[in-house]
């Protein structure tokens, strides 16, 4: 990728067309926004490439873990309602926990409970199963397989997809709802964010991305490995198709959606005062966590933390078979996501070099 700075937003747009010119990505999604607007909006490339079938704005793609970040906000507004406490034990909420009573809400939301992280590539199923699939058949099998912690809770930071599996299990028993009726009147409705934008479902098939994998890379060497050969499609090119498919557990990366709809959320983050909760809380989302020793990891009860040219922003990425994604939070007052239809497509460079074009002096602070 071409790391020399583009000028202004003609320069961005050149940019970005130039990725999907030269089969960087076979399609693109980047949305700049403010508390009170959008600053850059494009979309380019393919949706689906045998199809000729162009991305727009209201293509959706697979957002993967980014999705934790919406986890996060929902389990931090049932601690706002009183129904979830950061600190209790995460059994108090789960009949079938395997991990003991030491490993708490707070942990699972900051990476810090010690539950085991295995390559999550294989938990998925294909579209056509997704009405008959059994969540809690499926969560239950990976407890079985994987019973044990890694380390003791709250000693240290390591990424945890099962725990934010966990996670969304605790947010459907405090509030007695699906987590996909949660989101939906809890987050989505209040954001007024359709759910062709954003939700748990392919809301439109005709407006979604066929998933991509890189045709000389490793993990197309060893995606007989990695991936459900159910899923794994033709080649067009330099791209091999990843079938459609969901993720076994919606909480740690089944939301699907566009650029636009996760640029709607982070516009509630940048304004005075979010509709999704009150001060105390959202200063939860972007508190600094530290282990229980208070050694500080670089990780919030909802976002990692980062670092361009010396300005500090708040960040999620997702990826996984077919889809490579970020989205970002800037205190200077601007939030940014990108969302791609390549797996491996370097999300985190394409960022730093775009995001230098639009952030600004400081507006207002998360």
């Amino acid at each position: 990728m071409d790391e020399r700075q583009p000028a202004g937003a003609a320069g961005v747009e050149s940019y970005l067309t130039a990725l999907t010119r030269t089969s960087k990505t076979p399609g693109i999604q980047y949305v700049v926004v403010t508390a009170t607007g959008v600053l850059f909006e494009y979309a380019g490339g393919w949706a689906d490439i045998r199809r000729e079938v162009p991305v727009d704005a209201a293509t959706t793609m697979m957002a993967y873990s980014m999705s934790k970040t919406i986890t996060a906000v929902a389990a931090l507004q049932l601690v706002e309602a009183g129904k979830v406490g950061l600190d209790d034990p995460v059994d108090q909420y789960l009949d079938s926990f395997p991990y003991g009573s030491k490993v708490t809400v707070r942990q699972l939301i900051s990476h810090t409970s010690g539950i085991p992280n295995p390559i999550p590539l294989r938990w998925v199923h294909p579209e056509a199963r997704h009405l008959s699939f059994d969540e809690n058949a499926a969560l239950a099998a990976v407890l079985r397989d994987h019973p044990r912690l890694s380390f003791e809770p709250g000693t240290k930071y390591a990424y945890s997809n099962i725990g934010y599996w966990l996670l969304g299990k605790v947010v459907e028993r405090a509030s007695g709802e699906t987590l996909s009726a949660y989101l939906g009147e809890h987050i989505l409705r209040p954001l007024a964010i359709a759910p062709q934008e954003l939700g748990y479902a392919v809301a439109d098939p005709v407006h979604h991305a066929t998933g991509y994998l890189e045709k000389y890379s490793l993990m197309n060497l060893t995606k007989g490995f990695l991936i459900d050969r159910d899923l794994i499609g033709e080649y067009s090119g330099r791209w091999l198709e990843i079938r459609s498919h969901y993720l076994n557990g919606p909480a740690f990366g089944g939301l699907v959606g566009t650029a636009r709809g996760f640029g709607k959320f982070l516009q509630d983050q940048l304004r005075e005062r979010s509709v999704l909760f009150n001060e105390t809380t959202r200063h939860l989302l972007y508190a600094l966590q530290s282990t229980a020793r208070g050694t500080p990891v670089a990780m919030t009860l909802g976002w990692h933390i980062g670092d361009l040219d010396g300005r500090r922003f708040f960040y999620k990425e997702g990826g996984g078979g077919g889809f490579h994604c970020m989205m970002r939070v800037y205190p200077d007052g601007i939030g940014t996501v990108v969302m791609t239809n390549a797996t491996g497509f370097d999300v985190r460079r394409l960022l730093d070099t775009m995001d230098a074009s639009f952030v600004a002096s400081p507006r207002v602070q998360p």
